[in-house]
């Protein structure tokens, strides 16, 4: 239990480290697109009020025999479909996308906590659907979400579109794999394990996911404060 509590220790320090680095990162996107920026500082935030919590022992039930971390739930369920959000937001995606979007994101977690504590068979089902819920997402990103950002984006814009969305999905993809292997499914992963390889991911995929986009939006505005120079000229 001792080496949990060191890796939600270790998870809590990224995320807190990754977090002032975004913070920071506010002062020197282009102040058009603060106000989007604000979700990829809000996404680690929310996970060190987890972790936090989960380094203090609270947030975790009993359930057939294994510990669930409710907390880490209510984290994934907060923070996933703010990821998600952002990528329809620099996509200028429709308003029915975005929903559907943060709405199947958000369910694929609900079921993914109700597999993790209903017995077996019945919690491979509620697995079931919760990977086909993020088989929507995942379609969404490639289909709709990606036509969106084709039609509105620059092509340095639909590149950092395409990187975060393959970013976030690759790495998504594995903590459904944590899930079969660890003590919620067939149980080959001890919870120590399933713990620090949990930890290694959300800091890769929350600090990661803020940081691609900060120095890609850092570049964006360096690119359009020199396409303004020549007008200032022109215009001098």
């Amino acid at each position: 239990m001792a080496t949990i509590t060191t890796w939600f220790t270790l998870g809590l320090l990224g995320e807190l480290l990754g977090t002032a680095v975004l913070a920071y990162g506010y002062t020197l996107v282009p102040e058009e697109t603060r106000k989007r920026y604000l979700l990829l500082i809000a996404i680690p935030g929310i996970a060190i009020v987890a972790y936090a919590l989960m380094a203090l022992g609270f947030g975790s039930i009993q359930s057939g025999g294994h510990t669930v971390y409710v907390i880490r739930y209510i984290d994934w369920l907060l923070t996933t479909p703010l990821n998600v959000w952002f990528l329809a937001l620099l996509a200028g995606a429709s308003r029915e996308d975005t929903v559907k979007l943060v709405v199947l994101q958000a369910l694929t977690i609900v079921f993914g906590f109700a597999g993790a504590v209903t017995p077996s068979p019945i919690n491979y089902a509620l697995f079931a659907v919760g990977a086909a819920l993020f088989g929507g997402v995942v379609y969404l990103l490639y289909r709709n979400i990606a036509a969106a950002a084709k039609s509105t984006l620059s092509d340095i814009e639909i590149s950092l579109y395409r990187t975060l969305r393959n970013f976030v999905v690759v790495l998504w993809m594995v903590y459904p794999v944590v899930w079969l292997l660890g003590a919620a499914g067939l149980g080959l992963m001890d919870v120590e394990t399933a713990t620090l390889v949990i930890v290694y991911l959300d800091v890769v995929t929350k600090v990661g996911f803020g940081v691609i986009a900060l120095l890609a939006m850092m570049d964006l505005g360096s690119v359009g404060e020199t396409a303004e120079e020549p007008t200032a000229v022109a215009g001098d």
